[in-house]
């Protein structure tokens, strides 16, 4: 098939670029007094401080992208408010920063490094994110998945955003589901929340060259414990790949006929 790595119209003018810097700087600057001022929030009210300190900060972000570059960003379904799984496309930060700003409570399970990282690695704990060592496969899946009933057994998991790809893909893209979502599925009992998104279509999986317009972003009916184990991953990947396609077709994305083959490199 014919895919369109790059769905932009042409390059950016000088003033495009200048726009794009002003915004990075900008939100850089946002970070370091946010991050700083919300410090004692979190002390004082833990994991509670640390999401309303998130929640600003990702409006802010969400803010700043529509004041210097002409971005925003539709939500649409119902987010979840109850303990669950997040199960979503992934295309560009975008998505991360319009998922996480609409959920009350929101998880990720993060690389060991990334939690290591000064400032932005002490929120991402405090407000519940996971580590995994990818390094032991199965075994830190199952690892996770014991945490995950932890909390839920205490004040709450939350929502657990999961990227099932494991990694952004380019829009039009398609690369294999990883099985971790099911099997914290399977451990936990929690209902699963398919997301689908056409992001990537506005936020290059770089973060240079972002396109004005309106992106979207739909959360689709949960998955509950009726749905069986058997072809769950199938399912899931079906809803979250159609629904994409389709807000992808709508972004003006020309994607391939039925049956056609999806590229995966």
């Amino acid at each position: 098939m014919s895919r369109r790595d790059d769905p932009r119209p042409g390059p950016l003018t000088p003033w495009q670029h200048v726009q794009h810097v002003l915004y990075y700087v900008h939100v850089a600057l946002a970070t370091v007094v946010m991050g700083l001022a919300g410090i004692v929030l979190v002390v004082r009210h833990g994991r509670v401080g640390a999401n309303r300190v998130a929640t600003r900060w990702i409006g802010y972000m969400i803010w700043a992208a529509k004041l210097h570059l002409g971005l925003t960003c539709e939500v649409r379904g119902t987010p979840p408010t109850t303990d669950c799984i997040v199960a979503a496309k992934h295309q560009s930060f975008w998505d991360i920063l319009v998922i996480a700003h609409a959920v009350p409570r929101r998880a990720f399970i993060m690389k060991r490094e990334v939690m290591r990282v000064p400032v932005m690695g002490w929120y991402a704990w405090k407000v519940g994110c996971i580590p995994i060592d990818r390094t032991r496969g199965r075994d830190a899946m199952v690892a996770i998945s014991s945490q995950i009933n932890q909390r839920i057994a205490g004040d709450g998991l939350g929502q657990l955003i999961i990227y099932p790809e494991g990694t952004r893909t380019l829009p039009g893209q398609r690369r294999p589901y990883k099985q971790g979502v099911s099997t914290i599925r399977m451990a936990t009992g929690l209902p699963v929340v398919p997301v689908a998104v056409n992001t990537g279509m506005f936020w290059p999986r770089k973060g240079w060259g972002i396109r004005p317009g309106r992106a979207v972003v739909e959360f689709l009916p949960a998955l509950g414990p009726d749905v069986p184990a058997a072809g769950f991953m199938a399912r899931l990947e079906a809803e979250i790949e159609t629904a994409s396609d389709r807000l992808m077709a709508e972004a003006g994305l020309a994607l391939p006929k039925s049956g056609d083959a999806v590229g995966a490199a």
